[in-house]
């Protein structure tokens, strides 16, 4: 059987989180009772974790019922692409002094709402991939 996938080049986890870090949108994968959910919504990667921010709803109770968690971004330029994958656990952070410490960071809500919960996802797994775009290759 002939495949002709190209993966693209793996990244190192350094350079996978330079793309976390250079980016502020993404998606939240979660799954409750192996149904899966993928929800987009912004963050901000800070030392070696994510931060997001939400509200009581659907995505919260999700992930507070399997804190077991996949998050990818992508980032297209011209024609170059880079796709991060990130699996991990995700908390809701309580500690008023964690708390103060992310309300430093400059994690605004993507739209105009007003977002109290602050959630991390600590990594288990970074893995990225840069692609070089192009045309379908003719065959011959």
């Amino acid at each position: 059987m002939e495949n002709d996938e190209r993966p693209g080049t793996i990244l190192s986890e350094a350079d996978s989180w330079k793309v976390l870090e250079r980016n502020q949108h993404g998606r939240l994968a979660v799954s409750v009772l192996g149904e899966p959910d993928i929800y987009p919504l912004n963050f901000i990667a800070h030392e070696k974790r994510l931060l997001l921010r939400t509200n009581p709803g659907t995505k919260l109770a999700e992930l507070t019922v399997n804190e077991k968690v996949a998050f990818e971004v992508e980032e297209i330029v011209d024609a170059e692409a880079w796709s991060v994958v990130l699996k991990g656990t995700a908390r809701v952070i309580e500690s008023q002094s964690e708390i103060d410490e992310a309300d430093k960071l400059p994690l605004k809500p993507w739209i105009p709402t007003r977002k109290y919960t602050y959630v991390e996802i600590t990594p288990t797994r970074v893995q990225g991939r840069y692609f070089e775009l192009g045309d379908e290759p003719e065959r011959y």
